[in-house]
């Protein structure tokens, strides 16, 4: 999958008008443009298009999008990607109608309303700034920018008053296990939360190495800890509220790349708990898990990929009465976490002019916590919350400058 917003050849399903790629880059001086005002929602589907037509495009946005135009909510109107061969494929198979090589020519002709963005993290900023721009809510998949300076200008480009926003694609967050547990955390129903596990520990193997844009800090944004992690620490935030402070470390024990293969953090929250958080891609014995022991219970998720009620499992003291054991083992209908369930709580947000979830300061959090865990491990100190701001290193940069962990400059290189 290879997507940019500045290619400017488009093909559409019903024509061949392959021009000719530009290889100018942006002019810096030229005026910013005109920003187009929301179209109204109210009685009409909402026109969704697909940035990137990859593995994730294919495999769980367009069935969210069918699952839902199924139901009168969307119609999914566009796709996008620089490959004219490969868009051309993913438009025939999902019946998507037109299809392009160039997103700002598919964002002035087709006006969605909603663009859902599937490309390499490298590229989310400015096409997400340019669908904000263009009147487009945004849904771009995670991780969601590189840095923070990336993150806060998406930000300052929404609109205001009902939109447009840009959230980021966090569909374990979503679903009735999670809403449970959320529940049952915020009102202190076990008890008050009091040490928690983060846990993605998977394994890659040279073979997913060796592709080119993998393990680089300048494509890929981040090690495991940003890339496979960032999942699982964002629900442990949605969980348990604000963090305070951050201690980690992180190492390349096998791998041959810039980024670490694995670290390891302890977490202090605003409630006072304390949290560890493993993030490794080099454990044979895969699992995601998050595990929150409370005063009178322990709840525990253990998955893969993905969860469901039955991937969840509440311990209580010896003592607890049966009846509140009950009500918290009360999940309810079974919804598991998935992007459909997110793009469902998207959609109403969109129709009721709201920030969504897992956008703003809400979708920035678990950002700003993979950032001072990479300062932490990398400066060998205590990250509090909030500390980095622009001026800090790590604001524009995961690796922060660090020696040994920074790409080395081409006079490095050289000597």
């Amino acid at each position: 999958m290879r997507t940019s917003r500045d290619a400017t050849t488009s093909q559409t399903t019903e024509h061949e008008d392959i021009a000719h790629e530009s290889t100018e880059p942006p002019d810096p001086e030229s005026p910013e443009p005109e920003r187009r005002r929301p179209a109204p929602l109210e009685g009409r589907r909402i026109r969704a298009a697909v940035i990137g037509t990859g593995a994730i495009a294919s495999g769980s946005h367009l069935p969210a999008l069918a699952a839902l135009a199924a139901e009168g909510e969307v119609e999914v109107v566009a796709a996008v990607d620089i490959d004219a061969e490969a868009v051309k494929r993913f438009c025939a198979d999902g019946g998507v109608p037109h299809g392009y090589t160039d997103l700002d020519r598919m964002l002035a002709e087709q006006r969605p309303d909603l663009v859902t963005i599937c490309t390499p993290p490298t590229l989310h900023r400015d096409q997400t700034v340019a669908a904000l721009r263009a009147g487009a809510w945004v849904w771009c998949e995670k991780p969601p920018v590189p840095t923070l300076a990336d993150f806060d200008a998406v930000e300052a480009a929404e609109g205001t008053g009902g939109g447009p926003y840009a959230s980021i694609v966090f569909q374990h967050r979503f679903g009735s296990g999670a809403q449970h547990v959320r529940r049952l955390l915020a009102e202190e129903a076990m008890g008050r939360p009091l040490v928690a596990h983060c846990q993605t520990t998977w394994y890659r193997n040279a073979a997913y190495y060796a592709v080119p844009w993998r393990g680089k800090w300048e494509t890929e944004g981040g090690g495991p800890a940003m890339g496979h992690g960032i999942h699982q620490m964002d629900l442990l935030l949605d969980l348990l509220g604000p963090w305070s402070e951050v201690r980690a470390m992180a190492g390349r024990l096998v791998h041959d790349v810039q980024t670490e293969d694995v670290s390891t953090a302890l977490v202090r929250f605003g409630s006072g708990a304390l949290a560890t958080v493993v993030n490794s891609v080099l454990s044979p014995d895969e699992v995601s898990r998050i595990r929150v022991d409370c005063e009178r219970a322990t709840v525990e998720l253990t998955h893969l990929y993905g969860h469901s009620n039955d991937n969840w499992r509440i311990t209580p003291v010896p003592d607890a009465p049966a009846e509140d054991v009950a009500a918290w083992r009360d999940f309810g209908a079974d919804v598991p976490s998935s992007h459909l369930a997110q793009l469902r709580d998207l959609v109403a947000s969109m129709r009721a002019g709201e920030r969504p979830r897992s956008s703003g300061a809400d979708g920035r959090t678990s950002l700003e916590l993979i950032t001072a865990l990479y300062k932490s491990a990398f400066t060998d100190t205590t990250v509090r919350a909030g500390e980095i701001r622009p001026g800090d290193p790590y604001y524009t940069a995961l690796h922060g400058g660090a020696p040994g962990w920074a790409p080395a400059t081409h006079e490095e290189a050289s000597a």
